[in-house]
C-alpha cells in the first residue's frame, strides 16, 4: 500500500505554481486548428484496424441556472425545447463516426457530461442511449462503466431509475459547499436533503459507484464551515471524492465575474482547508489517489494505483486508459491514437456543421514521438507517483539520464527537498511530494513556458 502523503507547509508554498492538470500531453493549450475532420476520420480508420475498444463521452450543454463559479462549456437556458435539436445533431455526429468503426468495437466506458446531463427530460434520455445503441456496441451486461453527471436539484428517484434502466451504473454528484452563505454566493442552492435523496436512490437501485465533487477556496468559504461539509460528505459514504481548487480566472470565465473577489479566502486558509480534508478523509479510511481525487480502498481507482495499472484521460484517473476516446457534441474532446482533436465550443458553429453533413472538429494536435515519450513520463508519475527509467528506455530506445540530462539539476533539486527520490534508475514521489505531483511533471514538459502558465490553476 502506498504510504500516506506528508503535509509540509513550506514545500507547498514553494512548489504551487500554475500549472497543467495533465488530463492530456501535449495539454489542450497546444491544439491548433491545422488537425480537422479529415484526421479524425483517418484515426477513427486505424481504430478499426486495431479492434480497440472505445470509450464514449458526450457533451450536454444546457444548464437551467448559472453557478458562478463554473468553467465548464454551457449554455444557460429556462428553454428545454433548445434540447431537441441538440439531440438531432448529436444523432449526425455519431452516424458520421460509426461508419468508420466496427460494429464489435465495444464500449467499455460511457460518460454523459455537462453542462446537466438531466436537463434532458426522461423521452430524450431513452431517446438518447437509443441511439447510442444503435450505432456503437454498448454493452448489456452491466460490465462496462458507464457514469453520468448528476445536479440533485435535477433529479428524483424515477430519474435515478430511468439511469439505472439505461444501463447507467456510476453516479458524479455536484455538492461543492453545504454553507447556505456559500451556496448564495456562488449561486447555487443545494441542501444536504437533496442530496441525500438521490444517494439514497442510488444504493437502492444497485449503482455500482457514487462520486461526489467538493471545492475549496470558493467566496465566504471558512476552514470551519468546510470542516463541517466534510463531515456532513463523509456520513453518505461516497466510493470516491473529488475535492477541487477553485481557480478565481474572471478574465477567461465570464460567469465568475459575478464573485466578489474580496470574500474569496485568503491563501492560508485555503491551505488549511485543503489540509482538514486530507486529514479528515484520511481518519475515515479514504485513500489520496492524487490530484484532488480520493477513493475508498476497495474503489476500482485504488486497486488501478496500487496494481500499476491507473490511467489518466480527458474524463480524469481511469480504468480505461487503453480504450479510444470518442468525444461527441459541442466542445467534446476525442483521443484516438496519437491524435487529440476537439469540437468547436460555439454551440451554432456546431449545430452548423452537422446540420451540412460536415464533423464539427475544430482544433486538435498529432503526438511526435517526443510527445508521446513525454506523455508516458508524466502518467507514470501522476498515476503511480513512481516511474522507473528502464520501462521508458525500452519502450523508446532512449537513454533516460542522457534524454533529459538538461532537466537533472531541477529533479535534483526537488529531490534535495524532499519531494522525490531520485537514483540512477528510478523516481519515486515521495509522501511530501505527492500533493505536488504536478510540479513534479511540470518539469517534463516541454510546452510549458511562462507566456502560458496564467491559463491554468495553481498547483493547491
Amino acid at each position: 500500500m502506498l504510504d500516506a502523503i506528508r503535509w509540509d507547509t513550506d514545500l507547498i508554498r514553494r512548489y504551487d505554481l500554475a500549472g497543467p492538470r495533465y488530463t492530456s500531453y501535449p495539454t489542450a493549450v497546444q491544439f491548433n486548428s491545422q488537425v480537422g475532420a479529415f484526421d479524425l476520420l483517418h484515426a477513427l480508420r486505424d481504430s478499426r484496424k486495431a479492434q480497440r475498444p472505445l470509450s464514449l463521452y458526450v457533451h450536454i450543454p444546457f444548464c437551467a441556472n448559472i453557478c458562478y463559479y463554473c468553467a465548464c462549456n454551457k449554455v444557460i437556458t429556462k428553454d428545454r425545447s433548445r434540447a431537441l435539436p441538440y439531440l438531432q445533431r448529436l444523432e449526425q455526429e455519431m452516424q458520421l463516426i460509426a461508419c468508420h468503426l466496427a460494429p464489435n468495437q465495444r464500449v467499455e466506458q460511457l460518460h454523459f457530461g455537462g453542462g446537466t446531463p438531466t436537463f434532458l427530460n426522461h423521452d430524450e434520455l431513452r431517446q438518447l442511449m437509443a441511439l447510442l445503441r444503435k450505432h456503437f456496441n454498448l454493452l448489456d451486461d452491466d460490465s462496462g462503466d458507464y457514469g453520468i453527471e448528476i445536479d440533485p436539484r435535477e433529479a428524483d428517484w424515477s430519474t435515478m431509475g430511468l439511469l439505472r434502466e439505461l444501463g447507467f451504473n456510476r453516479v458524479s454528484i455536484g455538492l461543492q459547499d453545504l454553507d447556505p452563505a456559500v451556496q448564495r454566493a456562488v449561486n447555487r442552492l443545494q441542501s444536504l436533503e437533496e442530496t441525500r435523496a438521490v444517494i439514497e436512490a442510488a444504493r437502492t437501485l444497485q449503482f455500482r459507484s457514487i462520486n461526489i465533487d467538493l471545492i475549496y477556496g470558493l467566496p465566504k468559504q471558512t476552514p470551519e464551515h468546510f470542516a463541517r461539509t466534510v463531515e456532513e460528505v463523509i456520513s453518505l459514504q461516497p466510493d470516491r471524492l473529488s475535492v477541487f481548487n477553485y481557480a478565481h480566472l474572471p478574465e477567461r470565465f465570464m460567469p465568475q465575474r459575478r464573485i466578489n473577489g474580496n470574500e474569496l479566502p485568503a491563501p492560508a486558509e485555503k491551505l488549511e482547508m485543503l489540509q482538514r480534508t486530507i486529514e479528515q478523509l484520511t481518519a475515515a479510511g479514504y485513500r489520496y489517489i492524487g490530484m484532488d481525487h480520493f477513493a475508498l480502498p476497495d474503489d476500482e481507482l485504488a486497486i488501478a494505483q496500487e496494481e500499476s495499472t491507473l490511467q489518466r484521460n480527458f474524463q480524469g484517473y481511469t480504468t480505461h486508459g487503453h480504450c479510444d476516446l470518442i468525444g461527441l457534441g459541442v466542445s467534446a474532446i476525442s483521443q484516438i491514437g496519437d491524435l487529440y482533436c476537439q469540437n468547436s465550443s460555439d454551440l451554432t458553429q456546431y449545430q452548423n456543421a452537422l446540420a451540412g453533413a460536415q464533423l464539427a472538429t475544430s482544433r486538435g494536435l498529432v503526438c511526435n514521438t517526443d510527445d508521446r515519450l513525454r506523455r508516458e513520463v508524466i502518467q507514470q508519475l501522476i498515476c503511480n507517483f513512481s516511474l522507473k527509467f528502464e520501462d521508458i528506455e525500452k519502450a523508446f530506445n532512449i537513454d533516460f539520464r542522457g534524454y533529459f540530462n538538461e532537466l537533472w539539476p531541477d529533479l535534483q533539486e526537488m529531490a534535495d527537498d524532499g519531494l522525490i527520490q531520485l537514483s540512477a534508475e528510478a523516481i519515486i514521489v515521495l509522501p511530501a511530494g505527492r500533493l505536488l505531483v504536478r510540479s513534479v511533471c511540470m518539469i517534463f514538459d516541454a510546452y510549458l513556458g511562462q507566456q502560458n502558465r496564467q491559463r491554468f490553476s495553481r498547483v493547491i
